[in-house]
């Protein structure tokens, strides 16, 4: 288990992951890492504070499996937690969490054994002796892993001064830059948003009093995080729906909001859809890539979402029709000359062919593949989700120019998960060149690889090595 050709599928493979994928950098365009944490690097004090504080995917399995949530999120001792976490992992066959718990054993810990419930005291000790010894910290796990560059996800309001503190450190050996995830400045049914107006003003140095003053407000923070180094917005898409809206309609919408008024849903889409055009067209004169993540049904439980907050293991795949809105949506940024690059992510699979055959549609002279389909995201992020995910994209777009894996994470360990989907990517092309469905070009095929492991969103974002 877990050996060397560990997913490794025929000869073409092995070659093509040990000589070529398995120690190329790594660019994780999208996670939701902690700038603070990598500027502080605190050395944690035990692999729970590494596996278990912030992994939702970890607290869904465990809560699933009946462990009390004392021990998931709770005030239990960080040894208890993981054996609670082990007992769980022993038994998730055919889950990605089982492959990546035990491959960042090996990879961090040099630990070989499978983890279960009766080695997992041992185990748990084995780790405390490697983080105290090596002083196991973000900026340590980050440089074992080959990590160029991280892009975060921050908020418009954020002042970003822990970015600008990396960004003068000269030996750090990576770059962390900011991504532009505004959000929360398009939820404008949500009942904290006009508190978020009034520190989105705050911030831009502007009391918003009408829709024009946000729009000017939103163009002066991505001036700064411009700044900043960003190259990438962020959003999340968990509704779509269509219509033709006015910046009249827009505008009389806004100040609906800030009359007290209550905010139809209609409305609220055509808010957040004038909005999203306006934004595209600033992120493309910014040289920005702009990202959608489309699909997620956020905080199904609504008691443990009062009781733990968002992002606590309660949200799942929607299932809703996306290809008519969003293709009327990128044909009013086309036209109104403001489609920038765009990565596009659904979490429902059912979208797949969408999404993969979507970007031919959109094409820009000099700029390969400038609309992506973005990579397995979240429930897809798993050995048949990423190989159905290749498959689509070889077979309806081209995968040559695809931008490749990143962690969507927010632990320290996760960069494993570009090991794994490395594996998967030189098993499926290994196996299209051994199959005799595509040539035996060495030239080519280590093109191809580097490309999607590295190379082509160095490229896309136009940064250097």
């Amino acid at each position: 288990m877990l050996e060397e050709n560990f997913l490794l599928e025929g000869e073409t493979a092995g070659h093509l992951y040990k000589d070529i994928a398995k120690d190329a950098p790594i660019y994780d365009y999208h996670c939701h890492l902690s700038a603070r944490e990598i500027c502080e690097d605190r050395v944690f004090t035990d692999i729970t504070s590494l596996w278990l504080e912030h992994d939702h995917y970890k607290w869904r399995a465990m809560r699933y499996a009946g462990v009390k949530e004392e021990l998931i999120t709770g005030e239990a001792g960080g040894l208890d937690k993981f054996k609670a976490w082990a007992k769980v992992c022993e038994r998730l066959i055919g889950s990605p969490l089982y492959h990546w718990a035990n491959m960042e054993l090996k990879t961090y810990f040099g630990i070989s054994e499978i983890l279960r419930e009766e080695n997992a005291e041992r185990i748990y000790h084995l780790c405390k002796e490697t983080i105290d010894r090596e002083k196991l910290s973000p900026v340590t796990m980050i440089r074992k892993a080959k990590v160029e560059l991280i892009c975060t996800t921050d908020d418009p309001i954020d002042g970003l001064e822990y970015h600008k503190q990396l960004a003068g450190k000269a030996d750090l050996g990576f770059r962390v830059l900011p991504a532009f995830r505004p959000d929360k400045a398009l939820n404008i049914r949500k009942p904290d948003f006009k508190e978020y107006i009034d520190k989105l003003g705050k911030t831009g140095g502007k009391e918003i009093t009408c829709y024009s003053d946000l729009i000017s407000v939103l163009q002066e923070r991505i001036r700064f995080f411009k700044e900043a180094g960003c190259r990438m917005s962020d959003h999340s898409i968990e509704s779509l729906q269509f219509e033709p809206v006015s910046c009249q309609e827009a505008e009389e919408i806004f100040r609906k909001f800030l009359l007290g008024k209550e905010i139809s849903k209609e409305e609220a889409e055509k808010y957040k859809l004038y909005t999203l055009i306006l934004l595209a067209a600033e992120y493309k004169k910014a040289g920005w890539v702009m990202q959608l993540h489309i699909g997620a049904y956020r905080n199904a439980n609504e008691l443990m979402h009062k009781k733990l907050g968002v992002d606590a293991g309660f949200d799942i795949m929607n299932d809703f029709e996306i290809t008519d809105p969003l293709v009327h949506l990128l044909n009013e940024m086309e036209k109104k000359g403001g489609l920038p690059k765009m990565v596009l992510y659904n979490l429902n699979p059912k979208d797949n062919l969408v999404l993969a055959s979507l970007p031919h549609c959109f094409t820009e002279g000099g700029i390969p593949g400038k609309i992506q389909f973005g990579p397995a995201w979240w429930f897809c992020d798993h050995k048949e989700g990423i190989l159905t995910h290749l498959k689509t994209i070889a077979s309806q777009g081209m995968l040559a120019e695809f931008t490749g894996m990143l962690t969507d994470s927010r632990s320290f360990l996760s960069y494993v998960r570009h090991d794994y989907f490395r594996r998967i990517l030189c098993s499926y092309i290994g196996g299209l060149v051994d199959n005799g469905e595509f040539g035996k070009d060495e030239k080519v095929l280590k093109e191809i690889v580097e490309g999607i492991c590295y190379k082509n969103i160095i490229r896309y974002l136009a940064i250097k090595e």
